[in-house]
């Protein structure tokens, strides 16, 4: 029997038993809302194994294949915790989620580049620290020690780093996806990448009052839009590849994207003092954003969950949280058009809170009337963002603040200057270049045939105990 279709009987089965079995909580009672929220948030916490002896603060088990989940989400989930407590007031998980925002930064330069996982690094898995220390600056969560980093120049240092790799060489411009030019998908330029740039010069831009981050906000959408990213009707495009001058775009569509994009809008138009431009991209963004992901009213995946099976990666599992989240945020930066997202958000948590039981455990296909057994730590984020963004209807929420409303955080305008991870630019290569290399090939092919010769005669096994250490291997 196929792997696939085993995983489909057994999720099949366990949501079976688990008919009529759903949290309770009643969506009009704010009291009833956060008991809710915070049983769920207990169960999203026992996905994370960092505070565990002999593991790694701030990720979850991880990456693949020593666990799910890649480092860019425990990002994802400490954003998440500090809108858990933005929305509840209860601290239960600040220590953990102060701590792990810090020790992730990646000291000295505190850039959310640490060395451990540049072999995985792209700008938006350092993006999606960034904005969670940004989040925590817009709360007022508790700010870390003077001795540590601060959580506005957190912020600033992620996007310092990302402005020195705007790459004017390929494609007019934009950001790639991945840094290391080492790694698989450095050719490649992404609405995520460069969403996540533009959404933290946004907000950067609306905290400090620093126009110099707006203009790099207008400058990122505006190449995201000419490049075909964002297309007249506000779709908005997974991305392309270099060698192609950025023309062979993939259209596949992903929800996190449209929330980004929605959000750093909003905060421009807000920035903008309600810019007849920012409104009509942010209502415009928004209209498409809930047509494409919301049919019905609920939150679908349209990239992988499919009508008849899940195709999603563990990634993709924890998109519906931030959509949520994100676009429930929007209405306070632009209050016009919180008619046109919250009653649509309000539908789509009815659905999600149909397949959460009342342990707590929750599902990933909210189309569906019960549990569907698809559950991990994004399943989990996704219930958190659903009730968040009702909570935010039932009872007052602060606004984002600036560092004229109330910020406490501690900025440094040049946070990460000079710390970024840069590619070295190679000459193209020439003819001669390729003729060289063949014959280097040769040779080296050549020396390895009679390495193996040599091997395969018994005797070197002094020789390797000698070079590499007794119990050592190579990384």
């Amino acid at each position: 029997m196929a792997p696939s279709l085993v995983k489909s009987l057994l999720l099949a089965a366990v949501g079976a038993t688990f008919v009529n079995a759903q949290i309770e909580v009643d969506l009009s009672s704010a009291a009833s809302v956060k008991t809710a929220m915070a049983t769920i948030a207990y169960n999203c916490l026992s996905y994370y194994k960092g505070n565990l002896s002999g593991n790694t603060p701030g990720i979850l088990p991880g990456p693949p294949p020593n666990g799910d989940y890649y480092w860019w989400e425990g990002g994802a989930l400490w954003g998440t915790m500090v809108d858990y407590w933005h929305y509840t007031g209860d601290t239960s998980y600040n220590p953990s989620t102060q701590y792990s925002l810090i020790f992730q930064a990646g000291a000295p330069a505190n850039s959310y580049e640490p060395a451990n996982w540049t072999a995985s690094l792209g700008n938006d898995d350092q993006g999606f620290w960034g904005m969670s220390a940004m989040l925590a600056a817009e709360t007022n969560f508790e700010n870390p020690p003077s001795s540590d980093p601060q959580w506005l120049s957190l912020a600033q240092a992620v996007f310092n780093t990302q402005a020195a790799r705007w790459d004017t060489q390929y494609c007019n411009g934009g950001l790639r996806w991945q840094i290391p030019l080492s790694n698989n998908g450095y050719d490649y330029k992404n609405s995520i990448a460069n969403g996540i740039f533009f959404n933290l010069g946004a907000r950067l831009a609306r905290y400090t009052g620093n126009d110099s981050y707006a203009q790099w906000a207008e400058k990122a959408y505006n190449w995201t839009a000419d490049v075909g990213y964002i297309d007249a009707n506000y779709n908005i495009f997974d991305g392309a590849h270099v060698e192609h001058n950025c023309t062979d775009i993939n259209k596949a569509q992903f929800s996190y994207v449209a929330a980004t994009f929605i959000q750093g809008a909003g905060f421009m138009y807000n920035y903008t003092n309600g810019s007849a431009l920012w409104e009509q991209r942010l209502t415009s963004l928004t209209n498409r954003s809930l047509e494409v992901f919301f049919p019905n009213g609920i939150a679908v995946e349209l990239s992988c969950e499919l009508p008849n099976n899940v195709q999603c990666l563990t990634d993709m599992l924890s998109y519906k949280g931030y959509l949520h989240r994100w676009l429930a945020q929007v209405t306070q930066v632009a209050p016009y058009i919180k008619n046109t997202i919250l009653p649509v958000l309000k539908t789509s948590a009815t659905a999600a809170m149909k397949n959460c039981n009342p342990d707590g455990t929750c599902g990933f296909r909210w189309t569906t009337p019960s549990y569907d057994g698809d559950t991990g730590a994004g399943q989990e984020m996704n219930a958190l963002g659903a009730l968040m963004s009702v909570l935010i209807t039932l009872e007052p929420v602060s606004v984002a603040y600036t560092n004229m409303t109330g910020g406490t955080s501690v900025g440094n305008a040049a946070a990460g200057v000079g710390s970024a991870i840069l590619p070295t630019n190679f000459r193209p290569i020439t003819a001669g270049d390729r003729a060289g290399a063949s014959i280097i090939t040769i040779l080296i092919i050549s020396g390895l045939v009679s390495m193996l010769i040599w091997m395969s005669s018994g005797e070197t096994e002094g020789f390797r105990l000698g070079f590499f250490g007794k119990g050592k291997g190579m990384m």
